[in-house]
């Protein structure tokens, strides 16, 4: 574990077995941040994009949510989204021009 989230569960006296599942997906993700050595890279930033998206799905089932937090969650779920999209755009145009050329091929 990461000196800094160690030190931040031992000043709240919080172990990590005891979060529950939402806290624990927020706690790992800060781990993994905080362990990755280097550059940010596309996949990192998609692998994180995934992770706030399953977040935010779990957050909008919820029914105790007010209006204003299901607001927020349906318009970060959104802009995350389209950052996925965005990123694997290029790989499904590849796979869209292969699978038109191979038609061609085929003919």
């Amino acid at each position: 574990m990461h000196r800094i989230l160690e030190e931040l569960l031992s000043k709240r006296k919080v172990k990590v077995e005891d979060l529950d599942p939402e806290e624990y997906q927020q706690f790992d993700r800060w781990e993994k941040i905080l362990s990755t050595e280097g550059e940010i890279t596309v996949k990192n930033i998609e692998e994180f994009c995934k992770n706030q998206v399953s977040i935010l799905k779990a957050q909008m089932k919820n029914l105790d949510n007010s209006g204003q937090k299901n607001e927020r969650a349906i318009l970060l779920f959104t802009v995350y989204d389209t950052l996925l999209d965005v990123i694997s755009a290029p790989e499904s145009e590849k796979e869209k021009l292969e699978k038109y050329l191979y038609g061609l091929l085929d003919v």
